[in-house]
């Protein structure tokens, strides 16, 4: 059911990244920028896709780092996305299991993501996975912040 995106996979992964960006009801980038954007990160040995389903309604995008915190790399959820059509279906927790036998078959100790409280559908999926809010001392929760340049 989940499986990793190849180059002949590109126009799949183009098709759900747009419609990810429209869920967002979003304009921009244009869908020629997703298109060749698709291209440069499946030629990225950092970076994979996972589809999920025949024909594809689900696309997530995984990037590898290597972190001095952990001696290994880690791994950064980018982004996930279920078409509505299959919302509901198990096909979203599949995908987050395969994302995580992904990231420990490249030798990964750690992944991250960052979700919208205002997707508690997400976010309830996450936490079921074992992923939390941390905090550590002197206190406080982490916070994802982020600046365009």
């Amino acid at each position: 059911m989940v499986r990793l995106a190849t180059s002949n996979d590109a126009g799949d992964v183009a098709r759900l990244m747009i419609g990810f960006r429209n869920w967002w009801s979003r304009e921009e980038p244009p869908d020629a920028a997703f298109h060749d954007g698709v291209r440069r990160v499946l030629a990225d040995p950092n970076s994979d896709f996972l589809l999920a389903g025949d024909p594809p309604a689900a696309v997530c995008q995984l990037r590898y780092r290597y972190s001095i915190w952990t001696e290994s790399h880690d791994c950064w959820l980018e982004d996930i996305f279920v078409e509505e059509h299959a919302r509901g279906s198990g096909m979203g927790r599949a995908l987050m299991e395969a994302a995580l036998d992904r990231a420990r078959e490249r030798g990964c100790r750690r992944m991250e993501l960052d979700v919208n409280e205002a997707n508690p559908a997400a976010l309830a999926l996450y936490e079921s996975l074992g992923f939390s809010a941390w905090s550590v001392p002197p206190g406080g929760r982490n916070v994802l912040m982020r600046r365009r340049l």
